[in-house]
């Protein structure tokens, strides 16, 4: 057997291993440190410490634990409660008021957070109940809130950007200020669609019964403004300074993460507990994904080396498919793949095997990035293997499964429309980062 060959039974073996339930990272690990050594000796050991080192010294990834930390912040301290409670009843009145707090909300929680299940949770937790005592649809209410959790991944500062950067080459800020339109973009298509299928049967989401209407506006209005107009100018700031090319990632990042602390310190809605809980929650998602990024690079290093990746992208050029075509193949293999598997496997294995392929055909890498992160996002609403689903039992469990399926649905054929509006109009995606 070739070694060309031999990565590809690798490959295989991997995607084989992970799907029966093994961790990603020790199972990354094995098979890249089994293969090489077949194939290369203990030469592979040497590249082993060699590819943790680079990890290590690239101060890009140092921006994940800054990030996540802020959005576990405001998880814990209950103040994108306090926003949601606030535009539900500033919209009390309207129908389909729910949908649009939990959009909205959705939209702000993403720019502190790129982690879908803390969102999808979150959401759930918030609007759940006060959906279900409003009568809403419950399709539509979980549909709302899966897809709104799911904006995350792609509304900077993304986690999964961060990574997906150096895995391509591409400046993270880059891709920061490529995913703000699409982002906007997937949120205003999801407020629309609610908005106009409440309109045309406003028994989908009536306007909320008066006993939960405000009695005047005034107090929901100053609890907008002084409660959570703080959280918002951090997290703007925290962003601006990234896209105008002020501040790395990592920095911002620190800076965000500092300012959030002591705004969820002053609002007097921390605690020791709670702030004790942030931090774990984030050592723990830090280190899976740090680890994650190590131990691909590694598999990615071997895979290389073996000349598997070369011969995989010269065997699809070789179909002579035209660019459009090929990269739309390349996305549905993306999207097919994340059905059954997270946003980190993808971004570290199989896009730098289809990497020279895009290279090849001569595809912008930052229209390329943003297209994936957005059909990524798709696949988080997939069924029957949608995790997002599973987040949002768990915590509204009187919502049969197939009523929250039946509502992802309708919202992931909107994210294919955002995605062939990409396709059609790349200039979405290209256009904000010429002006850095």
């Amino acid at each position: 057997m070739s070694n060309e060959v031999l990565g590809l039974v690798a490959l295989g073996v991997l995607f084989a291993v992970i799907l029966v339930g093994f961790p990603i990272a020790f199972t990354l690990g094995a098979v890249a440190l089994a293969t090489g050594f077949i194939a290369l000796g203990p030469v592979v050991f040497d590249l082993a410490v060699l590819q943790t080192y680079s990890v290590m010294k690239d101060t890009v990834l140092a921006a994940i634990p800054f990030f996540l930390f802020m959005g576990f912040l405001l998880e814990q301290s209950g103040i994108m409660e306090r926003l949601f409670n606030g535009i539900q009843q500033l919209l009390a009145r309207l129908n389909g008021s729910l949908y649009l707090a939990v959009l909205i909300t959705a939209t702000i929680f993403a720019a502190a957070t790129g982690i879908v299940g803390s969102s999808v949770t979150l959401l759930g937790v918030m609007a759940g109940p006060s959906m279900i005592k409003s009568g809403y649809d419950a399709k539509m209410s979980a549909g709302a809130i899966t897809a709104g959790g799911t904006l995350g991944i792609l509304i900077p500062p993304s986690v999964m950007l961060i990574v997906m950067g150096p895995v391509v080459g591409v400046p993270a800020t880059d891709l920061f200020a490529a995913a703000v339109l699409p982002g906007l973009l997937l949120s205003g298509i999801f407020i629309a669609w609610t908005l106009l299928r409440c309109w045309h049967n406003p028994a989908l989401g009536p306007a909320l019964p008066e006993e939960m209407r405000p009695k005047s506006l005034g107090p929901v209005i100053r609890d907008l403004v002084i409660g959570v107009m703080p959280v918002i100018a951090v997290i703007l700031s925290t962003l601006g300074v990234i896209l105008a090319g002020i501040a790395t990632p990592t920095d911002a990042g620190a800076v965000g993460a500092a300012a959030t602390f002591v705004l969820t310190v002053a609002s007097r809605r921390m605690t020791l507990a709670k702030i004790r809980t942030a931090a774990v929650a984030t050592l723990e998602v830090s280190s899976m994904i740090l680890l994650l990024v190590t131990a691909s690079n590694l598999f990615g290093a071997v895979f290389s080396r073996l000349g598997s990746a070369d011969y995989l992208a010269q065997m699809l050029i070789g179909l002579a498919l035209p660019p459009m075509v090929m990269l739309v193949v390349i996305l549905a293999l993306v999207f097919v793949l994340g059905w059954p598997l997270e946003w980190v496997p993808i971004v570290l294995i199989v896009i730098p095997i289809v990497l020279p392929i895009v290279q090849a055909a001569g595809i912008d890498l930052i229209w390329f990035c943003t297209l994936v992160a957005v059909t990524l996002q798709t696949a988080w609403l997939s069924p029957p293997v949608a995790l997002s689903a599973y987040f949002l039992k768990g915590v509204v469990p009187q919502w049969e499964l197939k009523d929250i399926y039946a509502g992802m649905v309708q919202f992931m054929i909107l994210q294919l429309v955002a995605v062939g509006l990409l396709l059609i109009f790349p200039k979405l995606a290209t256009w904000l980062p010429t002006l850095n």
